[in-house]
């Protein structure tokens, strides 16, 4: 089956028309490219912003960071210590423990023999 096409004055692609589509594509590319050079500027200049804001902050965190660091330093050490206070205090105990149960099995072995 053929079908006929027909193709009013519009609809004809001529060399001028053409030409102007592939300026319209031109100036179009042409209008992205020079917003992406903006945005890039933009970007830059951010980022030089936000690196000039840090390096003046930069020494105020590093004594925070240090500050923390130094607390919890001491809040382990004080924990150790504590911890170190009742193993102590714990094996104090199981000595007394041991010794007394050791001193009844003996006064009882005693006992038993005397009897």
């Amino acid at each position: 089956m053929l079908v006929a096409v027909m193709m009013t004055p519009r609809e004809a692609w001529t060399d001028q028309r053409l030409d102007d589509l592939n300026k319209k594509v031109d100036e179009g590319f042409a209008r992205v490219d020079a917003d992406i050079r903006e945005l890039r500027g933009e970007v830059k200049d951010l980022r030089v912003e936000m690196n000039s804001r840090f390096d003046g902050q930069k020494d105020e965190m590093n004594g925070r960071f240090n500050g923390l660091k130094d607390e919890m330093n001491s809040q382990v050490d004080g924990l150790r210590g504590e911890m170190n206070k009742r193993f102590d205090s714990l094996n104090r105990t199981l000595i007394v423990a041991v010794v007394g149960s050791n001193a009844t099995i003996v006064a009882a072995l005693i006992g038993v023999n005397a009897f």
